[in-house]
């Protein structure tokens, strides 16, 4: 049997902390997050997920977002491929270009023609872009991405809901981040909460949207991906983050963004495209 239609390509931008992915893809994907504001548009076939403000079934020229560290996953409908553009926003980039603290998108999908313009006219100016970019051509890029962050602050987002974890629970995520190479049993850390295994196990995903060891293993996915983009050697990072083995980063890391860690590091470094 042939494997699922997949193809990624990774975007950079001229501002520190944006990217964009543009995908076409058969495969589903895990249950993860991103440590960004994620948006985008669904250009062909149909994808479903699940995510922390309900269920989602994306269709073509709907708007889809995602808050960051929330945790969703990703099946295509009717198992064929689909198509869709996504923007990734950090929240310190987002801070610079619009008024989003303390605030979060409210729906995962849903229908906007005027905020699908403005995205689409983001794209547009991204292909503009390249290595003889002028600072007239990043003005424009800004701009339009400030504008399509901006309607979507404007349009579709609120005051997020906080939720305070008991204070048990903070020492198990703090021990966890301690030990990020090298994390202790679930029996000390049900102990350190003072729980039983299943009950720390209930409450942790109840907190997080993940059991402690997936969520973990999504925090050392985070920190291997910035050291990757920084340039750092993929088995270097890899051993530092815990996974063991480039192999292994390989996998985890293509399961969960989409692409490979050596498409990530290639696109972080390359010049503008």
């Amino acid at each position: 049997m042939n494997p699922p239609i997949h193809q990624a390509r990774v975007r950079r931008s001229p501002l520190e902390g944006v990217h964009a992915e543009v995908l076409c893809s058969a495969r589903s994907f895990g249950r993860h997050w991103h440590d960004s504001y994620g948006f985008g548009v669904m250009d062909a076939g149909g994808h479903r997920s699940a995510s922390g403000r309900g269920p989602v079934e994306a269709l073509p020229g709907h708007i889809v977002t995602s808050n960051p560290a929330e945790v969703h996953d990703g099946i295509p409908l009717a198992s064929m491929a689909r198509r869709w553009r996504m923007v990734h926003v950090s929240p310190g980039a987002m801070a610079r270009l619009v008024d989003m603290d303390e605030r979060e998108y409210t729906r995962p999908v849903f229908a906007d023609a005027a905020v699908r313009q403005s995205i689409d006219r983001l794209f547009a100016c991204w292909d503009d872009l390249d290595a003889r970019t002028t600072p007239l051509e990043i003005g424009g890029f800004e701009e339009a991405l400030t504008q399509a962050c901006g309607l979507l602050a404007w349009r579709h987002s609120n005051r997020r809901c906080k939720v305070d974890a008991p204070a048990h629970l903070h020492r198990v995520r703090d021990c966890l981040l301690d030990q990020l190479d090298d994390p202790p049993p679930l029996g000390h850390l049900a102990q350190i909460a003072g729980l039983s295994r299943f009950q720390l196990v209930r409450q942790f995903t109840r907190w997080q949207g993940l059991p402690p060891f997936a969520w973990l293993q999504q925090q050392r996915l985070c920190a291997a991906r910035q050291m990757v983009a920084a340039g750092t050697p993929l088995a270097t990072a890899a051993a530092a983050c815990g996974f063991a083995d480039q192999s292994h980063l390989h996998r985890q890391f293509t399961r969960s963004f989409g692409c490979t860690p050596g498409q990530w590091q290639r696109a972080m470094a390359s010049p503008l495209q």
